[in-house]
């Protein structure tokens, strides 16, 4: 096994031109500079530097020459790991949690340049239903989390207005009896409002898809399963507007909204809160 002092102290001659000038660099004698890169040749069994004469730059040997560049590998590896494992006693950790219909493309986008931003955070995210979400703000099992919601429907950090829509594929018949719904799993702010809707229009439905997946409505939607009440954010280009539709009447406006587990907030979550309000600021 190399001795990593010992390769370091050979990095150091051979960057610095000499003993003494390592010495100088690591706060050691010449002599003890010296004695160093004696111990590593004798632990090689081969000779690494020529003797150097006075006011001449080292020369290596063959076998030096090919020793430096593992040498220096080595040597960053082991300064790589060691600020590793500093950074990581004072890493900062974040529970995010995140709705289960928020678009996935978009939040891997938004984690991802966070994380290049701020590498001394980490975020662990968590998926739920809103109102999971909100309960395990509550419990203090998460710090912060994105939630829709009902406009006004409480105190936040952050909302942006969401606009609703009815949607279905571009083959589906809207016809009359009972309309096919594609929906969100029991307690989605969506599901709610779209069966609301419907039934105060006295309109007939049942389920014809669920899912907590968006990726998996948008999907059922786009294959003609039923129609769904989607964000305008997540209508696809395949999608079908419903406008004017019988029984279809526009639902309650909605938000998306940025909550705490805490009024006072620590630096790195600060961090992500001027980060997201920036980001999912609409487009002027």
């Amino acid at each position: 096994m190399f001795d990593l002092e010992l390769l370091k102290t050979f990095v150091c001659v051979v960057d610095a031109g000499g003993f003494t000038r390592a010495g100088e660099r690591v706060n050691r004698t010449q002599s003890t500079v010296s004695q160093q890169i004696r111990k590593l040749e004798e632990q090689l069994a081969r000779p690494l530097i020529l003797r150097q004469r006075a006011g001449k730059s080292i020369q290596l040997t063959e076998d030096g020459e090919r020793l430096l560049g593992y040498a220096r590998r080595l040597v960053g590896l082991a300064q790589e790991a060691n600020a590793m494992m500093q950074a990581s006693g004072t890493q900062s950790v974040i529970r995010l949690g995140v709705p289960e219909d928020f678009d996935v493309k978009r939040l891997i986008h938004l984690l991802a340049d966070f994380a290049r931003l701020h590498p001394s955070v980490r975020l662990d995210t968590v998926n739920g239903l809103s109102t999971e979400l909100r309960a395990q703000l509550e419990n203090r099992d998460l710090d912060l989390a994105l939630v829709k919601r009902n406009v006004g429907d409480g105190a936040a950090l952050a909302a942006w207005p969401e606009h609703l829509q009815w949607v279905a594929g571009q083959q589906l018949e809207i016809r009359q009896g009972s309309l096919p719904l594609v929906v969100f799993a029991q307690g989605c702010l969506y599901r709610n409002h779209a069966i609301h809707s419907l039934e105060a229009s006295g309109r007939d439905w049942h389920i014809a898809f669920a899912s907590q997946s968006l990726i998996s409505i948008q999907a059922a939607v786009s294959a003609n399963l039923g129609i769904s009440l989607l964000p305008s954010s997540a209508v696809q280009d395949d999608h079908r507007v419903l406008l004017d539709q019988p029984g279809l009447s526009a639902p309650p406006a909605t938000e998306l909204a940025l909550l705490s587990a805490t009024r006072l907030l620590p630096v790195a979550q600060q961090h992500l809160v001027d980060y997201l309000i920036e980001q999912l600021r609409p487009p002027a």
